[in-house]
């Protein structure tokens, strides 16, 4: 049977750490209160990163909670993460239920900021690479929208953090015509903007432009995510080259299932595959499987790590987030990582 694996070379090597276990132990959720009323502050938001998340808070949370209220979002308690990928730290909730939260990765680098995400029953849809990233991009799509209506609500809301990023009246004077194109040359890489674009070159019939933009969407810029590599697996289908789009989407599927951006058997079906990568996820997960990790040299660190992610694959597969919460929290608290498992367990 094809190995799931995941070079411990790749980008992250921490992140996405796979292995095998049943960890059994039991915590409890911190002892810090959280509001948990629909309009919560950003002080609340600030403090739940600090003191629960235990990682570093990004430095214009303030301003952007105050842009998604400007948007008419409300701002939700970021301890509301019942049902949840016990990943996201909730931001707000748009009218049609959308949630806007960050990520918070088990392990990363100190430097690395959290990614803007949008929750979705099966894992999660990368907004923006960070808080600053998400705020410049808002503010473009604003100014070039013109909305008389908006009045520079998000400007205002925005406050000196979107006057560091952005100065109203750039995308006019940059005499850039196109929005998709101001935000991947100005503003940064975003994996709707990117496939939007190879969209556009399929339906011109132009099978080459959308390889080569699938190709470039895939080469490495959101280290961690799936996403692009299913994109591009889709893109090699439709043109008919279906063996390349087989062999993109089992590369995929080496990432986290979270991260697909789609059901996992979306991508499984392109990869000629069916339930075979799923049953190798559970056999890594057993007693056996842990065991057979160890007996191969493997530090038991690393080997809870990496059953926290197959963890993770197996509950993105059906969005069954909640029955994994207290193994993940006990593979974390078998690596060392005792924040990360408090976190985990966390809810209002």
């Amino acid at each position: 049977m094809r190995a799931h694996g995941f070079s411990c070379s790749s980008a992250f090597p921490a992140i996405f750490l796979r292995s095998t276990i049943r960890c059994s132990s039991s915590f409890s959720s911190p002892s810090i209160a959280i509001p948990s009323s629909p309009s919560s502050s950003s002080s609340d938001h600030v403090l739940f990163i600090k003191d629960v998340a235990a990682t570093r808070p990004p430095e214009n949370l303030h301003y952007l909670l105050n842009m998604l209220r400007a948007k008419g979002e409300t701002v939700v308690s970021p301890g509301a993460r019942k049902g949840l990928i016990p990943l996201a730290i909730p931001l707000s909730e748009n009218q049609s239920g959308t949630l806007t939260a960050l990520l918070r990765w088990p392990t990363s680098p100190p430097e690395m900021e959290m990614p803007v995400v949008e929750v979705r029953k099966y894992g999660v849809w990368l907004l923006a690479k960070s808080v600053d990233q998400y705020i410049h991009r808002i503010l473009v799509e604003e100014d070039a929208n013109g909305s008389q209506e908006s009045n520079g609500k998000l400007f205002n809301a925005s406050s000196v953090a979107g006057k560091k990023l952005y100065r109203r009246g750039d995308f006019a004077d940059s005499q850039i015509a196109n929005l998709d194109v101001y935000l991947l040359k100005k503003v940064g890489l975003f994996p709707d903007v990117l496939e939007r674009r190879v969209l556009q070159h399929l339906e011109k019939g132009d099978h080459v432009s959308a390889m080569v933009a699938g190709e470039f969407y895939a080469n490495g810029h959101f280290p961690g995510f799936g996403r692009p590599f299913v994109c591009n697996a889709e893109v090699l289908f439709k043109v008919g080259r279906n063996l390349e789009a087989k062999d993109a989407a089992r590369g995929a599927l080496k990432s986290p299932w979270w991260t697909l951006g789609c059901r996992y058997h979306e991508v499984a079906d392109i990869a000629e595959w069916e339930d075979e990568q799923i049953e190798y996820i559970k056999e890594k997960v057993s007693e056996e499987g842990k065991n057979e990790d160890l007996k191969k040299g493997k530090a038991p660190p690393q080997v809870a790590l990496d059953q926290a992610a197959f963890l993770l694959d197996l509950a993105s597969v059906e969005g069954t987030w909640s029955d994994i919460i207290e193994q993940i929290a006990a593979c974390y608290k078998e690596a060392g990582l005792h924040d990360m498992a408090r976190f985990i367990l966390y809810e209002d």
